[in-house]
């Protein structure tokens, strides 16, 4: 027996329905948990509300917007009860208009959208003015121009945020942190200015060329030396073999901890026990979990400044 779809399901269905008459591709995006689409040359996440005639209320957490606004050409479909009322939004426009709407403690925003349908922001009378954006289904077949060189995979773009977390993490820790993608972005920071490290510290026992290319290195500085705390390598799209490999060059340093991202524990276990030696120094971590980490992070950072504690 089939699954009857809730509604919100069944307008999201709707929605696919209608995309396709654009004459564009329209296929799921498997790499993110979200609901979110390639849809002609958009990224799109899609949300819909079948809540009241007034008002219209879609919870959207803060991870997931982070990812969309580092796509490319992405934006946020709010279907407001109707498939003939949708909200077309690029992304980081939402996303700059973030702190103006109110959220909990676990990154979850409250998105509100009046009658009118525009976004409700903090103080009265405040909106995003959507009226651009309302049924615009042209907008996803338009994409601003991109340069070829410029342009990434939503595995790509998914990576380079990976990377960003872990460096914003192992900043708030105190670790000074290093990653070799120097210009790929992270909520529109290139990597290279949120790495605390510009270069790559040279160790005694290890290869340099494969050391300086680890997708995230934690460091502590100890005296005049840097000593290697934890290494990451993330590996959505390319085989486990590649980034087990460049970590290994640090099999000297017992401390350090070795760790895969990845989102597929077969390609994992398979890999790493294939290894006869330190397979024990390797963890795996699920990308979905270090969005979860960093979230927390950032969270209890807010709550200190709130408490003074």
């Amino acid at each position: 027996m089939a699954r009857q779809l809730s509604p919100s399901d069944q307008l999201a269905s709707l929605f696919l329905e209608k995309a396709k008459e654009l004459q564009a591709s329209v296929e799921p995006i498997k790499v993110l948990r979200s609901r979110t689409f390639h849809i002609g040359e958009a990224n799109v996440l899609v949300r819909a509300s079948t809540d009241g005639n007034k008002r219209y209320f879609f919870g959207i957490n803060y991870i997931t917007v982070e990812e969309m606004a580092n796509l490319d050409n992405p934006f946020i479909a709010f279907i407001c009860g109707s498939i003939d009322k949708v909200v077309i939004i690029p992304a980081r426009i939402l996303f700059k208009h973030l702190p103006q709407i109110s959220h909990d403690r676990n990154g979850e925003y409250k998105v509100n959208i009046d009658k009118e349908l525009n976004i409700v922001l903090a103080g009265r009378n405040n909106r995003i003015d959507c009226g651009g954006f309302i049924n615009n289904w042209n907008i996803l077949l338009s994409p601003p121009k991109i340069n070829e060189a410029a342009k990434n995979t939503v595995e790509e773009s998914l990576h380079s945020v990976i990377q960003g977390r872990l460096l914003e993490i192992g900043n708030i820790r105190g670790y000074q942190t290093y990653c070799p993608n120097k210009s790929k972005l992270f909520n529109e920071m290139r990597l290279e200015e949120i790495s605390t490290l510009q270069t790559c510290p040279q160790l005694q026992f290890s290869d340099y060329d494969l050391l300086r290319q680890i997708d995230v290195l934690w460091f502590k500085y100890r005296g005049r030396n840097y000593v290697p705390e934890s290494a990451f390598e993330v590996e959505l799209s390319t085989g486990v073999w590649s980034g087990v490999g460049r970590m290994g060059t640090l099999v000297d340093y017992e401390s350090v901890k070795f760790y895969v991202i990845a989102n597929d524990p077969r390609k994992y276990n398979q890999v790493i026990n294939s290894i006869s030696e330190h397979k024990e120094r390797y963890r795996f971590i699920a990308n979905d979990s270090v969005g979860q980490l960093y979230s927390a992070e950032k969270n209890l950072i807010e709550l200190r400044t709130d408490i003074g504690l």
